[in-house]
């Protein structure tokens, strides 16, 4: 499998054995660069980000751009996530923004989160992208007592200080109603519920995308991998096996999948994780019932080593967490079976239940632990979306347009601070292995 921290370049890759695939073809690709072509803005990464960025250049701002896409679109991160559209993006809690920076600059990123949400469900609906989303709502598990009380202050700090209305508020829910209601989990102490998030199919959205930007008439090269970029003065050389595209401005929109000496922007800033998601037979009625599966809403638990699932519209249920530290490991059948024991655990009368889909995909965090969205030089990007993409990746899109543009972001640490350095990035893994050591402990016995 691809690893970012091993490979020089995500070309030739295979497509992932998801269970997404099995649902929509991806169709014929597109023709990829050759000769010597030139544009206004190009584009490295046709996932979410860089499809979206390239749309609302060539709507809201008229700019001529052109997306290079290493392998074809549907390879990478966006068509192998769990279609959860969720409010927030890496792993600081709103009350800590609020310590590390101020309540006002906490409430601008509750408002840009919020935004996310409502821009992918408001694209959705006026593209009628056929994605299939399911009910609206967020579920956010306590795993423990302790998490329980952390739940209980966040949905009150939401209330309290930031959401300016109901329908983007959150409310905290019992596990009597919790159990009865929503899910029998049989580890959850209560939860959280935010009211604006919901599923979907990322693979039918992601090719919803790229049909709106054949519709502006973009271009998009695939199996056009970027294997050098010269800068010449205001000019960006950006080489592939077959062409060279010359552009007055770049953006790199391919997150995690992007490999470890790429820009000096970018390089040593991420940490690719890998996440690791299981899909079971369908279930039926009978099976339904005795599990107490209640809803289609989206749900996470409090872990440090997160677990998330959600009932799909064939009622399968899609169940992931992490997978290996290591590339060369992510296929290990090990990883696929603790998410079993650990669905199990949760959903006692599915212990006999069969896994049908077992795959996996990386994911990027900052090490402030928050996406970042930059843009200077004629240079954009945007990373650390720490597996919340599917819903930050269209706001993140909109502001790198504007900012290419030449508009003013919000004065947001968002879009205004340049992604921060790992230290002793090659040691990022050791670090990495030894945190979900420090997890498993924390979640187990903590």
């Amino acid at each position: 499998m691809y690893d970012p921290l091993v490979n020089s370049h995500p070309n030739n890759q295979p497509f992932s054995p998801s269970y997404w695939a099995t649902t929509q073809a991806l169709g014929a690709a597109t023709a990829p660069l050759s000769g010597r072509q030139h544009t206004d803005v190009a584009i490295i990464g046709g996932g979410y980000t860089g499809l979206l960025t390239a749309y609302y250049l060539a709507s809201e701002f008229n700019i001529d751009c052109h997306v290079l896409e290493a392998n074809q679109v549907g390879f990478g991160a966006s068509a192998r996530n769990a279609g959860f559209v969720l409010k927030g993006s890496g792993r600081l809690g709103y009350a800590a923004m609020t310590k590390r920076w101020d309540l006002a600059t906490t409430k601008g990123i509750y408002n840009e989160f919020t935004q996310a949400v409502a821009r992918v469900d408001g694209l959705i609906k006026q593209h009628n992208i056929a994605c299939e989303p399911q009910e609206a709502g967020y579920l956010k598990v306590a795993h423990n007592a302790k998490a329980l009380v952390t739940l209980q202050n966040a949905a009150k700090y939401i209330q309290q200080h930031l959401a300016d209305d109901q329908d983007s508020g959150a409310e905290f829910i019992n596990s009597g109603d919790f159990r009865a209601q929503y899910l029998d989990h049989h580890q959850a102490y209560g939860a959280l519920r935010l009211k604006d998030g919901f599923g979907l199919n990322p693979l039918k959205l992601l090719l919803g995308y790229k049909d709106m930007l054949h519709a502006q008439g973009v271009t998009i090269s695939e199996q056009s991998c970027v294997l050098e970029w010269i800068e010449e003065g205001a000019k960006h050389r950006l080489m592939t096996s077959n062409g060279e595209l010359i552009a007055n401005k770049v953006v790199m929109a391919g997150n995690a999948y992007t490999p470890k000496r790429f820009n000096q922007r970018i390089d040593d800033k991420f940490l690719p994780i890998l996440s690791n998601v299981i899909v079971t037979e369908p279930l039926t009625a009978q099976e339904l019932a005795q599990a107490g599966l209640h809803t289609h809403q989206v749900t996470m638990d409090t872990r440090i080593l997160k677990y998330y699932y959600r009932l799909l519209p064939d009622n399968r249920l899609l169940f992931g967490g992490r997978g290996a530290v290591w590339g060369k490991d992510a296929a290990n059948p090990v990883y696929g079976e603790r998410l079993k024991m650990a669905l199990n655990k949760c959903f006692p009368s599915l212990s006999s239940k069969a896994i049908a889909y077992n795959w996996t995909g990386w994911i990027a965090a900052a090490m402030d632990d928050m996406p970042h969205v930059y843009s200077k030089g004629g240079v954009g990007y945007s990373l650390g979306y720490c597996g919340a993409g599917v819903s930050f990746s269209s706001q993140a899109a909109y502001r790198l347009a504007q900012s290419i543009a030449g508009e003013t972001l919000p004065n947001l640490p968002l879009y205004q601070q340049p992604l921060p350095t790992f230290p002793f990035t090659q040691a990022r893994r050791l670090g990495q292995w030894g945190y979900y050591h420090y997890g498993w402990l924390k979640d187990r016995f903590g």
